[in-house]
């Protein structure tokens, strides 16, 4: 085990309480909204040897501590959390594991920002001025994250994402209804299908959340059901994540709005570090943004991501890029989670 990790699990130490059965220490986060429960201890001591190991293990044998730790009553249908765990490669500081409603996810945008400006707030790793670098390994690869601090304080968390590219520019896929839709599919650490939300009339305003979310869920159903996700190297991740609805701003310095629906259904309150990843190799191939050129993006509820391609690769049979992803995090409660034997919702439960 790493030794940042170590530290980690020292620092977070847990007693018994009572006759109740712990079930973890948390700390609850939300990075431009979206909610981040970063699970300091209690997650299951499997022995693994990658975090996509660890992850199919924690699918196949202890999906019992996401479901208390995510549905309902200690979560919600939209809840989102991050298991700590030690690093996979020599010169990583330490793992995740993401989880969500619907199971894990093998990349996520918010939940690195706000990791990594957590390891800097709680001295999981040494403060440096003025870039403090971070390797977090997660199910997609290695992720290096940058915390800019002047005079002791935190002034800017971004990171540089696995290489994202775009498996299919121009698809269209036919819904149950016979509407026919065109999508872009690309991969920013997972899959998701992208659609111009004005083609299809869906306001992307927050009242409109419910239709947003039902349409989201329809046209990712039809997309895995008639495409396939070919990632070069790792089966894995041969999945889809998400819909992405894309509209225009006509606002000064605002490049657009992203509304993800990922997952069972979940709405991203942020703007999707994942998906903006995706979003950034399909703007470079189209010619639409050029390298370094910073582009910022609007979640439905207003808060801002920014992205930029930082350099062009080849990934596999794919052309890719490296994006580089701007955030901020915040920490919103500390939390202890226990469990009684008698509870008739122990396992919890999902209702939207």
């Amino acid at each position: 085990m790493s030794s940042t990790y170590d530290k980690i699990r020292h620092s977070s130490g847990l007693e018994l309480i009572g006759d109740y059965a712990r079930i973890a220490r948390c700390i609850d986060m939300h990075t431009g909204g979206e909610p981040l429960r970063v699970v300091m201890q209690g997650a299951p001591e499997i022995k693994a040897n990658s975090i996509l190991d660890y992850r199919r293990q924690m699918q196949a044998d202890h999906d019992h501590f996401r479901k208390q730790l995510m549905w309902e009553p200690r979560g919600h249908a939209d809840m989102y959390g991050v298991l700590l765990l030690p690093a996979e490669r020599g010169d990583s500081d330490f793992g995740v594991l993401f989880m969500h409603n619907e199971g894990y996810s093998t990349m996520c945008g918010h939940a690195t920002i706000a990791i990594a400006k957590l390891a800097v707030l709680n001295g999981w790793v040494k403060k440096k001025e003025p870039i403090t670098e971070i390797k977090i390994d997660a199910p997609c690869g290695q992720l290096k994250a940058y915390i800019e601090i002047n005079n002791g304080k935190i002034q800017q968390v971004y990171f540089d994402n696995v290489p994202s590219f775009v498996q299919a520019p121009n698809v269209e896929v036919v819904l149950p209804d016979g509407q026919k839709i065109k999508y872009a599919l690309a991969y920013g650490g997972a899959f998701y299908a992208y659609i111009n939300a004005e083609e299809i009339n869906l306001n992307l305003n927050k009242e409109n959340y419910s239709e947003i979310i039902k349409q989201g869920k329809i046209i990712k159903k039809a997309v895995m059901e008639s495409q396939k996700m070919q990632h070069p190297f790792e089966p894995d991740m041969n999945f889809l994540y998400g819909t992405i609805f894309i509209e225009k701003s006509n606002m000064s310095g605002i490049h657009s709005k992203n509304v993800c629906i990922f997952a069972d259904g979940e709405l991203d309150r942020s703007a999707t570090g994942s998906g903006i990843s995706g979003r950034a190799a399909i703007h470079y191939f189209n010619n639409e943004i050029k390298k370094k050129e910073v582009i910022t993006i609007r979640s439905i509820i207003d808060s801002e991501m920014k992205v930029a391609v930082q350099e062009e690769m080849d990934f596999g049979p794919y052309k890719a890029v490296i994006p580089r992803v701007y955030g901020d995090a915040w920490i919103c409660g500390f939390s202890e989670f226990v469990l009684d034997q008698e509870d008739m919702f122990r396992e919890g439960f999902f209702l939207r």
